[in-house]
């Protein structure tokens, strides 16, 4: 390749991939100096000079003129040890001043000599190094560009594709990045088919040694949330707010929502004409139940509410200060309703109103009021 394919080629390759022009030949003229000294010269005072236009390559052997040859300065650290701290100019790149003058009359300190030493076959050293050099500055571009993409993308639902699993992680296409779904992350009993799409939670997005790493998650309480923004106008207007969200993914999950408007059924908004709304969330959810629990300021209310299905409760604050509660429903049928299948049910509660709950029934009250 010669330098004006060269210099396309590098101009085109910026441009699709947004990497700086500066960039990509600052880095390639360091490396190529690099590679200028072990491949013919080890000595440090060159550099590599690419004409921005032309792509032609120099290697630039410089001197700079000094009073007196500088070796560094030694000093003691901290701990005791002796170091050199190097001087401003490097060793291999100082001249004295009489010597100076011999090679240009009148030079003067701190001033340069400088000629060319770019080798003859020197362009083979500068191809290899070039790619290298582009490769990685395209890589890092792409991670800066994932970064900038994702950064602020943690707590939010994308839409992605299915593309490879592995025996612990499913690998999802986010269109400019690949995110990984680990299994322990999904909805416990659903499958999934490769090459469908898939909404997932944004859980993590983190700068890692090997590039971008965006952890998701169908599992995550926030994943419900943002179903239910998604499915539900009136959360994105403010007619209806979204209070808390409780999930015991796979299970149940216990949504408290509120209206901000006298004649908006929060509960209502939420399911939907004909159970619509609802619908497509628990499709989603892959059968998984979910309670509308209409959140109050009154806590008897909020927790009779929250122990759905469980009807006609009557709460009792027995201490505020360390939020314990007591519900008591009309009978047996209610009380395991408000128990749950192993307990869930009263967990969940517990969690969203965030008290700790006692049920019992109105004859068990009496029985003990009995005796």
């Amino acid at each position: 390749m010669n330098s004006k394919e060269f210099i396309k080629a590098l101009n085109h390759i910026v441009e699709e991939k947004n990497i700086s022009k500066d960039v990509v030949f600052e880095a390639m003229e360091l490396a190529l100096a690099t590679a200028y000294k072990k491949n013919f010269d080890s000595k440090t005072n060159v550099r590599v000079d690419i004409d921005r236009e032309s792509g032609q390559i120099k290697v630039i052997s410089y001197l700079v003129v000094v009073p007196e040859i500088d070796e560094g300065e030694e000093t003691v650290d901290e701990e005791g040890n002796t170091v050199v701290i190097p001087p401003e100019v490097n060793i291999d790149a100082q001249i004295l001043l009489e010597d100076a003058e011999k090679i240009v009359p009148g030079i003067k300190v701190g001033e340069t000599i400088e000629r060319e030493v770019t080798p003859k076959d020197f362009g083979r050293v500068a191809a290899s190094t070039a790619k290298q050099v582009v490769t990685q500055k395209i890589r890092e571009a792409e991670r800066a560009s994932i970064m900038n993409e994702f950064s602020d993308k943690e707590g939010e639902m994308m839409l992605g594709l299915l593309a490879m699993e592995d025996s612990r992680n499913y690998y999802v296409d986010l269109e400019k990045a690949r995110a990984i779904l680990p299994k322990s992350e999904m909805i416990p009993g659903e499958t999934v088919k490769m090459g469908s799409t898939i909404k997932v939670y944004i859980t993590k997005v983190e700068e890692t040694t090997k590039g971008p790493l965006i952890l998701l998650s169908r599992k995550h309480y926030g994943f419900v949330k943002r179903l239910f923004e998604t499915e539900i106008p009136e959360l994105v207007d403010g007619t209806v707010e979204l209070y808390s969200v409780i999930r015991e993914a796979g299970v149940r999950s216990k949504v408290a929502v509120y209206s901000t408007v006298d004649n908006v059924d929060a509960i209502g908004a939420c399911i939907g004409e004909k159970g619509s709304r609802i619908a497509s969330i628990l499709k989603e959810l892959n059968g998984e139940k979910v309670d509308l629990v209409l959140y109050s300021e009154n806590p008897e209310e909020f927790i009779a509410n929250a122990l759905s299905p469980a009807k006609n409760v009557i709460v009792n604050i027995i201490d505020p200060e360390k939020k314990e509660a007591l519900a008591i429903v009309p009978d047996d049928q209610n009380l395991s309703l408000a128990i749950g299948k192993k307990g869930i049910n009263i967990k969940l509660a517990s969690r969203l109103t965030k008290y700790k709950i006692e049920v019992k029934t109105m004859q068990q009250i009496n029985e003990e009021g009995n005796k």
